[in-house]
């Protein structure tokens, strides 16, 4: 899987950050699907996978399964 290599190479704490990036953009495209921006649905899956993505890792480093 190509998207957790290069994820798992990231330190914890850009994790972190990443993580509060994340919810930030799906806020945001929340907001503007609201409004009846039509392509924002594709992006909030998009982005709701990478967010899962992050927190799975952060998760396994807390209970030591991941370096």
């Amino acid at each position: 899987m190509k998207h957790m290599t290069g994820l798992r190479e990231t330190s914890t704490d850009d994790l972190r950050a990443l993580e509060t990036e994340l919810r930030e953009t799906l806020f945001r495209l929340r907001f503007k699907r609201s409004l009846g921006d039509v392509e924002s649905a594709r992006k909030i899956a998009n982005e709701r996978k990478r967010l899962a993505r992050v927190k799975t890792l952060l998760r396994a480093r807390e209970i030591g399964i991941e370096k």
